[in-house]
């Protein structure tokens, strides 16, 4: 898909959105006339930074937590959650 007519755009916007999704871009016509191109938007992820990840779980202050408070909170969450009926 090289081109698209402004009238196109509703009936074959599924290609559109392959053909966009491919990396491709789209010229738009209007009138016989190319007014635009519809470009692919392409994301850059950001990289991992474990620095300003342990900054950030710094300021959040979380209390330091046994294996055994974290089983006991657990389990209160899915008594309160489920019921007795939880073994």
């Amino acid at each position: 898909m090289l081109y698209i007519t402004t009238t196109e755009l509703r009936t074959k916007s599924k290609k559109l959105v392959e053909t966009l999704k491919e990396g491709r871009s789209v010229n738009l016509v209007h009138r016989s006339k190319v007014v635009g191109e519809i470009k692919p938007k392409i994301y850059d992820p950001k990289p991992f930074n474990a620095k300003r990840v342990l900054k950030i779980i710094d300021k959040l202050n979380l209390p330091k937590l046994t294996p055994r408070q974290i089983e006991a909170r657990y389990r209160a969450a899915m008594m309160k959650k489920h019921g007795k009926s939880l073994s």
